[in-house]
């Protein structure tokens, strides 16, 4: 009997168990474009920004303190999400890029209009609107990273190197994003559209990411 169940763990897994402990292969490619997509956003914010208030140490600090800030808080809020509702971190995902997309589209309306009722204000004061305007959205961002590491650990049983691949990818999309907006979007498309592209690739995540959930959820 001893023999028989050290024979059972050493065996090399079946099928449904091997198909249990992979990382869904599509959670890579959202990785990769949810990382792009935020880079974007803070390379045209930042210049939107700076165009509205002037460039100086202040403001680059100000801006890039609510980039790291937001990030951080966001993903503290979506690692506790995803531990509380594992089921539900996919929706949750899905509802923050869709979230992120919305503002994306009417940042840079938003940012004039602001400008323009905020016009003449301290210099302090004017950062720290810019701060205001920039950090709520990006802790959406930091969230859906947590989101979908939650939704791969409750799903897999064998994550430690997937999940450094997954990183990895997103690491990898925010560098594209970054360059592709510095050395091609701005120059091309100005700012405005560059915004919208990145806003429509949030929606069209948000929208796949959903499709697929509910596809999954109809499977045998």
């Amino acid at each position: 009997m001893p023999s028989q169940t050290l024979a059972t763990k050493l065996a090399p897994p079946d099928a449904e168990q091997q198909k249990a402990q992979a990382i869904e292969p599509w959670l890579f490619p959202v990785f990769f474009l949810s990382g792009s997509a935020a880079l974007v956003y803070q390379v045209v914010w930042q210049r939107a920004l700076y165009a509205l208030y002037g460039v100086d140490i202040l403001s680059v600090t100000i801006v890039v303190t609510a980039f790291m800030l937001g990030l951080g808080l966001g993903s503290l809020a979506g690692g506790a999400l995803s531990r509380r509702h594992p089921r539900a971190a996919v929706t949750l995902f899905a509802i923050a890029e869709l979230g992120i997309g919305l503002y994306g589209a009417l940042s840079l309306r938003l940012f004039a209009l602001i400008a323009g009722v905020t016009h003449g204000i301290g210099h302090v004061a004017a950062g720290g609107v810019a701060f205001l305007l920039v950090v709520l959205p990006v802790m959406l961002m930091g969230a859906t990273l947590p989101l979908l590491v939650g939704h791969a650990t409750s799903r897999s049983q064998n994550v430690g190197r997937s999940l450094g691949n997954l990183y990895f990818a997103n690491t990898l999309g925010a560098a594209f994003g970054a360059f592709l907006a510095a050395r091609y979007l701005l120059g091309g498309l100005g700012l405005r559209a560059t915004t919208e592209v990145a806003a429509t690739l949030n929606v069209l995540l948000g929208v796949l990411v959903m499709a697929l959930r509910r596809r999954r959820r109809g499977e045998p």
